[in-house]
């Protein structure tokens, strides 16, 4: 198999580094914190959708089949939407994407209280697929902490910055019980009235993403001139570039690794986001109680971003994509298996400790072996291939569980686990962020 262009010239390499021990500069540290805040803001109306979105379904509808559709409406829309937001971002930056996302959103849950409200079905699985449009461009916040790092330092970075949704965690509880609290007064649905609180939630994030200056993308084009000893690698010229896709990813062994990772764990979260609350609430569990559980999911999403990056920048990709997959498949297996309220909340907190896994890693290796000139389309193609089972999973799901009862959801997600587990087996990677296979070596040739 020859080389491609864009494979013999990835522009970040570990092997340029040559072990300097950078410091951190202050314009990275600033930006760092406003998109680590911003995400707090966009993170805190995503759990809505894991909270309060396939309740939602089942009370209009009237229908625990239709459940799923939630989580799959959303993840059609991030499919939709993942590769022309990376496309936009690599070509004019990385903010206008994500304040158009937050537009998005807004509108989008503004539409799902109102649809809840009025009873309407097809109007919430209009405002999913708004809401839905929205979250998927903010994804492009990844790409942003990716940008403005260099491989060594990478997967700590997109920790610092996934970490901030773990501030979420604590605002969409409060949301949810002031919403069911205001609700008899106001004489709002109590499953609507949050998603009307959520534009007070993202207008700040908003405002975040425009405080930040230069933007993301400028600072990867330049890390020479903020981390003083880095060398880049020689670039492509103008026109040489390769134009990522989804099906390019299919002819480079690494960077098919990660989607597949990423298509297991994201897939697998996906039906159990859906399935945990439905559990729960099969159970005779309260509101309350399966928001907090939906936010013990969360902190296994992204509590452990910053330790997760650390480890991938130590062990490498491979090892923390391998721990992933694994820890996944278990938490899948808990959720459906007991009526205790702590082993399904600890399933689901494993379910999300395994998705944050192959999250951090997978997005770390696909920066790894893109330039900042493409690196937008190259998460985007990422997304979009790995939010496929997104849509699909849920809706087969809902029939599953109707039909054959939760285990059955349970096992089909530790089997999801096993393509990646293979793939994940054969990836050489002989140190963090330099990938091989058979004679051939990706993302660096010279030795560190």
């Amino acid at each position: 198999m020859s080389e491609s262009p864009g494979e013999s010239l990835i522009a970040e390499s570990y092997a340029s580094e040559q072990q300097v021990k950078f410091k951190i500069p202050s314009v990275v540290r600033r930006n760092t914190v406003l998109l680590a805040l911003s995400q707090a803001f966009v993170g805190s109306g995503t759990q809505m959708i894991t909270a309060l979105g396939a309740l939602a379904v089942l009370q209009v509808t009237g229908s625990a089949v239709w459940a799923g559709l939630s989580t799959a409406s959303a993840a059609i829309s991030r499919f939709a939407v993942s590769y022309p937001a990376g496309k936009i971002s690599d070509r004019f930056g990385r903010k206008p994407v994500l304040v158009l996302g937050n537009v998005f959103g807004m509108i989008g849950a503004v539409l799902t209280g109102l649809a809840i409200v009025r009873g309407s079905f097809p109007l919430l699985v209009a405002a999913f697929l708004v809401f839905g449009l929205g979250m998927g461009a903010t994804q492009q916040i990844r790409v942003a902490a990716a940008d403005m790092y260099p491989p060594s330092r990478r997967g700590l970075g997109l920790g610092y910055v996934l970490t901030g949704s773990l501030v979420g965690v604590l605002i969409a509880p409060g949301v949810i019980a002031l919403a069911q609290r205001l609700s008899p007064r106001v004489g709002i649905d109590p499953l609507g009235l949050p998603w009307l609180f959520v534009p007070i939630l993202v207008l700040p994030a908003m405002f975040l993403v425009f405080a930040i200056r230069p933007d993301p993308q400028n600072i990867a084009m330049n890390l020479e001139k903020h981390y003083p000893g880095y060398q880049p690698l020689p670039r492509t010229a103008p026109g040489a570039q390769p134009r990522p896709s989804p099906v390019a990813f299919l002819h480079h062994y690494p960077r098919l690794v990660a989607v597949v990772s990423s298509l297991a764990v994201q897939g697998n979260m996906a039906m159990m986001m859906f399935l945990t609350s439905l559990a729960l609430h099969q159970h005779d569990y309260q509101l309350a109680a399966i928001s907090a559980s939906v936010s013990l999911h969360v902190v296994g999403m992204t509590g452990f971003s910053m330790p997760l990056g650390w480890l991938a920048d130590r062990l490498g990709r491979r090892a923390v994509l391998l721990a992933g997959v694994v820890i996944a498949g278990t938490g899948s297996m808990l959720v459906p298996s007991s009526t205790s309220y702590w082993v399904i909340t600890t399933g689901t907190f494993l379910v999300g400790l395994g998705w944050s896994a192959g999250y951090v890693a997978a997005t770390a290796l696909i920066a790894d072996t893109s330039s900042p000139e493409e690196r937008g389309r190259a998460v985007g193609s990422n997304d979009t291939v790995s939010y496929l089972p997104g849509i699909i999973l849920p809706l087969v799901a809902g029939p599953m569980v109707a039909g054959i009862g939760f285990r059955s959801v349970g096992i089909l997600g530790l089997c999801l686990m096993v393509p990646p587990f293979l793939l994940l087996m054969r990836l050489r990677e002989p140190s963090p962020g330099k990938y091989a296979w058979g004679a051939r070596t990706i993302a660096g040739r010279a030795s560190r």
